[in-house]
């Protein structure tokens, strides 16, 4: 099982409480509630907007959404935006919690005309749960056979309206009987740090963070691997630390103190980021070699570096992945120069 890491873009148990089916919120939630308050990825809410807007005017349910892209960009935080504009509810759910046609109809059942169904990882659903959500999205009908055999029946359930909201991280993976029954389908992409600033901005109002400056926030912004989940949490590790350790204030010094105390340095990484080139540097001569090799060197399992680690080394161009294995690069080479000679 993987570390937990403060700069993993998966969701933590520090970022919200827990919950399935229903709409769930954080603790102390900093959620944009309306399309306004999302702020980022222009295009996709040019093209919401349209979509929501046409469809309140004629009443009817939006056109099924597939969100695909890496992890803690707000597809979650999208749904509960599109409901909240439909003024409908959530419904919250995820490939793997459906193992069964029984668990989708009990919620397609519940769920009032023109609400969201939301289905996170939704390239996990089973095959016989898929087959029941093509007529459910094009009819709003499940046919459910109940029994088996000669007594088998087939009871013909009519659905209320509804939209369905699909999120993905492996797009690849989605059947294309599946992916062609969505009207919207768009790609999520990593934040600039722009973007990144202003989600930070809107975030220290709803947390009553009022003692911060402009170039604090484009600190956090620049370490947060242009994730929102990431960058919402290193603020509050730097809220916690500036409250505790210097009476609220909050400014270069400190953001800089907080996060190398969590071991975040200036390009985003963490400990294990940087034994990884570390160890790719030194072991190996910065490579080519095979990550089961490195993972041996660093007692780690190779999968969760595939997953873990790469990602982010890969797009920050400090990492080749060739034919022959991993390789540094020379982005990699001066940063990893760079934290010896600070240190």
């Amino acid at each position: 099982m993987a570390r937990e890491r403060i700069i993993s873009p998966t969701e933590q148990d520090s970022d919200t409480s827990s919950g399935t089916n229903n709409s769930v919120e954080p603790r102390q939630s900093i959620r944009p509630t309306t399309l306004d308050q999302y702020l980022g990825q222009s295009e996709l809410r040019e093209r919401l907007s349209i979509a929501l807007n046409a469809a309140k005017d004629r009443n009817d349910p939006m056109e099924h959404v597939l969100l695909y892209g890496p992890p803690g960009l707000g597809k979650t935080t999208l749904a509960h935006v599109i409901a909240n504009e439909l003024g409908t509810r959530a419904w919250v759910t995820s490939g793997p919690a459906l193992t069964k046609g029984s668990d989708l109809v009990g919620t397609l059942t519940r769920m009032e005309p023109n609400d969201v169904l939301f289905i996170d990882e939704i390239h996990r659903l089973p095959a016989a749960v898929e087959e029941y959500i093509y007529p459910a999205m094009e009819d709003c009908k499940i046919d459910f056979t109940l029994d088996s055999g000669m007594h088998a029946r087939v009871v013909t359930y009519a659905l209320q309206p509804f939209t369905l909201i699909g999120a993905t991280t492996r797009a690849g993976l989605l059947t294309a009987a599946l992916r062609s029954r969505f009207g919207i389908v768009h790609n999520i992409r990593f934040y600039e740090c722009d973007e990144l600033e202003a989600i930070l901005k809107q975030a220290c109002t709803k947390l009553e963070i009022l003692d911060v400056d402009k170039e604090s926030l484009s600190r956090i912004a620049s370490r947060s691997r242009g994730t929102p989940r990431i960058a919402l949490r290193l603020l509050r590790r730097v809220r916690d630390y500036a409250q505790v350790r210097h009476n609220d204030i909050i400014n270069t010094l400190i953001v800089d103190e907080a996060l190398q105390l969590e071991g975040i340095d200036e390009a985003g990484l963490d400990t294990l980021d940087r034994t990884y080139l570390a160890t790719l540097e030194g072991t190996y001569e910065g490579g080519p070699v095979g990550v089961e090799a490195i993972a041996a060197s660093m007692g780690e399992d190779a999968g969760t570096l595939q997953d873990v680690v790469e990602p982010y080394l890969l797009q920050a161009g400090m990492l080749a992945r060739t034919r022959q294995g991993r390789k540094l690069t020379k982005s990699g080479q001066n940063h990893i120069h760079s934290v010896r000679d600070n240190q």
